[in-house]
Parts: structure tokens; sequence; C-alpha cells
């Protein structure tokens, strides 16, 4: 399987509090979450819903595994109009979860992995089926790129600066060259960008 992310992100970089609901995640005095909600238009939808119906496994942070768990776990299709194909794609995939303190999750077709992430993830990449997909964990795919385990990152870009939350990346860390594979808009201006990691990059030196 080959190991894909898909981040819904700010202009000025920020993951933090994306969902539906604004109180989702008020780490570190968060006030201003929610505000991906009903930012793309019907395509971005089908898109989004298209990739979920992709996965044959995801693989979460444990943060986005709870809120997800909370959520789409417990919830019916009823209850989620236009985004049934993300429910039934992760109450019936493999999922599995990054995590030193979860030990015996709830949400049926769950496996926390072992202390040797890298190894653990290798294994997972190695079985044969689509795409191993991660959503949201923001800290996650920061490490999954810094170990270069990534095969293809999804950015979709929210335009809205919020001024406040956690990034996706650090002020100071790893550098990265990405590939430009495809890029759309949508009618609300919301970017969807698919990239490839392509190693280091290469910096102007002067004579």
């Amino acid at each position: 399987m080959k190991l894909t992310t898909m981040t819904q992100v700010t202009i000025d970089g920020v993951v933090q509090g994306n969902g539906g609901a604004s109180d989702e995640d008020r780490r570190n005095g968060f006030e201003r979450g929610g505000w991906a909600r009903g930012q793309g238009d019907n395509e971005t939808v089908a898109f989004i819903s298209q990739t979920y119906l992709r996965a044959d496994a995801f693989l979460l942070g444990r943060r986005t595994y709870e809120l997800f768990a909370g959520s789409w776990g417990t919830l019916t299709e009823q209850d989620v109009p236009g985004w049934e194909p993300v429910m039934r794609a992760l109450n019936t995939q493999p999922k599995y979860v990054v995590s030193t303190t979860l030990t015996d999750p709830a949400w049926p077709g769950t496996t926390v992995l072992p202390g040797d992430l890298a190894t653990a993830i290798r294994e997972l990449k190695a079985k044969p089926g689509g795409e191993l997909q991660v959503h949201g964990s923001g800290t996650l795919t920061r490490w999954l790129l810094a170990n270069e385990l990534v095969d293809e990152m999804t950015m979709i870009v929210i335009p809205v600066v919020l001024g406040q939350g956690a990034r996706l990346f650090p002020e100071t860390g790893p550098d990265l060259a990405l590939d430009l594979v495809e890029s759309r808009v949508d009618s609300n201006g919301v970017t969807i960008q698919l990239y490839r990691p392509a190693g280091r990059p290469q910096y102007f030196a002067t004579a």
C-alpha cells in the first residue's frame, strides 16, 4: 500500500480544530475552531468522499482517532447526509492508531501499533492494497514526512487566516522538496493540492 495523507489547513498553516464543532480542540486556549466546516463546494465534498473510498486502511494519531471514534464511530449514515461514503469507509476498513496510552480501543476494527513505529508502518505499507490513508493527525503527518514514509500528500487549503492554533509544520524543522502532481480550486476558493515528496530542496548558492 502507498501511504497518503490528507490535511485541511489554513493559509497561515493552522490545522487545529478544523472540524464541525468549534470546541472540538481547545488546547492552549484555541478559540477559533470549526474553520473548515462548509467551506468546500459540492465538488470538494465529492473529492473528499471519493478519497476515503479508496482507502484499504487508515492510520491515525491518537487525538484524531478519538475525535473520529466519537463522531463517525457512533453516528449513523442518516446523521451525516452527504458524507455517507466517509462514514462507511471509516467503519468498515481497518484502522491503525499511533498511541502509547491507548490500550483497549472500543471502535471495531482498530489496532494500536507497537512501539517500533517505523517498522510497523513499513510492514503495513508492504501489504498488498491501494492506500494506507492518514487524515488530520498533524503530529503524525510531520513525523511520517521526517521519516520519509509518505508517498503522496493532499493539502486542502481553506482561504482563511486564523492567527492562532497549532501549525502543520513547526517554525524550525527538517526541509523537504515537493513535486506538485495536481492542483484544483473550487467555486468557494478552496484549493486542493496533491504533492509527492522529492527529497531535499535545492538552495541557491552564491559564488
